[in-house]
């Protein structure tokens, strides 16, 4: 029993497992990993459209990390909530920026291979640091956002500003963030626009820099109208003196 519980495995698997190590509890639990991850890297072509995001912060560090599985069921199951807490710790001892399974990692992603029966995989993982941290993630665990600010914020003003960045996906934190090819891009298009539809160069390049205003304005985050409250916008939301940094958002599989 305590085999099973440990491994989440049934009685006879355990039995089976007992008797191959003459009863050895950690020899037991070793000969089943063996067994099961071999039947299990052999199902790793399986779909993986379901997982869960998880956030962990600690002062001025913080990480985001995303694993995949096959089924919703599997993501809401407390084991794998577990392993997400596991994951995520490990991604906060790693160096800043794009984080990489380590062995932990890989074990902890195993174990809930072996225990469930689905294929499962660590998709990506980041670590931020300095300054201070604003966190979201949706009730269903497959949304979330991690927000970087210099200067003092609360923490419920933070989780606003993460919760509009999760519905509004912006493309960068202000205008001055926005690579000028985009802008180009925009420009040079709404211009032939103009121009294919009989309207004159000054006019057509009128257009087109409110084309570019409208642009900035709906995609940038300081610009966009705060999605709890649309009289004001997000830059209108920050206190005095804190400012956005950096910001991360996980859509499941995005």
């Amino acid at each position: 029993m305590a085999l099973r519980q440990k491994t989440g495995l049934g009685m006879m698997d355990c039995k089976e497992a007992l008797n191959e190590c003459d009863g050895d509890m950690t020899a037991a639990e070793e000969w089943i990993r063996a067994k099961r991850k071999g039947k299990m890297d052999t199902r790793t072509e399986r779909t993986t459209g379901e997982g869960r995001v998880a956030i962990a912060i600690e002062g001025d560090k913080a990480a985001m990390v995303e694993v995949a599985t096959e089924t919703d069921f599997t993501a809401r199951n407390e084991d794998f909530i577990a392993m997400m807490d596991t994951v995520v710790a490990e991604a906060m001892k790693s160096d800043a920026g794009d984080v990489s399974a380590n062995d932990t990692i890989t074990a902890a992603v195993d174990n809930i291979r072996i225990k469930t029966g689905e294929n499962a995989n660590y998709t990506r993982g980041i670590k931020l640091e300095g300054g201070a941290f604003g966190q979201y993630v949706h009730h269903d665990g497959k949304r979330a956002c991690l927000l970087q600010v210099n200067g003092d914020a609360d923490a419920d003003t933070l989780k606003g500003i993460c919760q509009h960045i999760v519905f509004y996906d912006p493309a960068a934190i202000g205008p001055d963030d926005v690579p000028a090819e985009k802008l180009d891009e925009i420009r040079a298009n709404a211009i032939q626009e103009a121009k294919d539809s009989g309207k004159p160069e000054d006019i057509a390049t009128k257009m087109a820099e409110g084309k570019v205003r409208k642009f900035l304005e709906e995609s940038t985050l300081v610009k966009q109208k705060y999605v709890l409250d649309e009289s004001v916008r997000v830059e209108d939301v920050l206190p005095e003196g804190c400012s956005i940094t950096n910001f991360v958002r996980y859509t499941l599989g995005g």
